[in-house]
C-alpha cells in the first residue's frame, strides 16, 4: 500500500504537487445507489414528482457537482474537466436508483474526486426533489469502478 500522499514529512495536510507529472487522458467511472419506497420509485417512473424530473434534474445536477469538486474537497486540484457523463437505472428490486459517472481529463492528476463527487450530488438531488413523499430514503454503495490513465495505469474495482 503507498503512503498518503496528502502529508508533508511533518505531517501537515498539503496540496499534493502535480507539476512534474506528465498530462495525460485520465477517466474515473464511478457509481452509488439510493434506496427509496416502491411508491417512490413508481412517482419517479411516471415522472410525477412536484419538482419536475428528477433524472433529468439529477443528471444536471452530476455534471454541476464534477466541475465544482474542488471547492468542496479541500486538497483536490481544479481541474478542466473534457467530458462528464451521468446515468441513471431505476431497479425495482433495490427499490430505488442507481446512478453511475464518467468524468474524464486530459492533465496531471485523475478524476476519481469529481466521479463521486458527481454521484453524491445527483443522489442528493434525487433525495430532495423526492423527499416530501419519502423521508427515509438512504444514499449508499458509493465506490469507483474504475480509473484510467496517469503513471498509476488503470484500475478496475475487484482486480486489484
Amino acid at each position: 500500500m503507498s503512503e498518503l500522499t496528502h502529508f508533508d514529512a511533518t505531517g501537515q495536510a498539503h496540496m499534493v504537487d502535480v507539476g512534474g507529472k506528465a498530462e495525460t487522458k485520465r477517466i474515473a467511472l464511478a457509481r452509488g445507489s439510493i434506496r427509496m419506497l416502491p411508491q417512490t420509485l413508481a412517482l419517479i417512473r411516471r415522472g410525477d414528482a412536484k419538482k419536475g424530473d428528477v433524472i433529468g434534474i439529477a443528471r444536471i445536477a452530476a455534471i454541476q457537482g464534477a466541475k465544482r469538486t474542488a471547492e468542496l474537497i479541500p486538497l483536490c486540484h481544479p481541474l478542466a474537466l473534457t467530458r462528464v457523463t451521468a446515468s441513471f437505472e431505476l431497479d425495482e428490486g433495490l427499490p430505488g436508483v442507481h446512478c453511475t459517472v464518467q468524468a474524464e481529463t486530459l492533465g496531471r492528476t485523475g478524476v476519481e474526486m469529481e466521479a463521486l463527487t458527481a454521484v453524491q450530488v445527483a443522489l442528493l438531488t434525487v433525495y430532495d426533489m423526492c423527499k416530501a413523499v419519502d423521508r427515509g430514503m438512504t444514499i449508499t454503495e458509493v465506490k469507483v469502478l474504475e480509473k484510467h490513465g496517469g503513471k498509476s495505469g488503470d484500475w478496475v474495482a475487484g482486480e486489484g
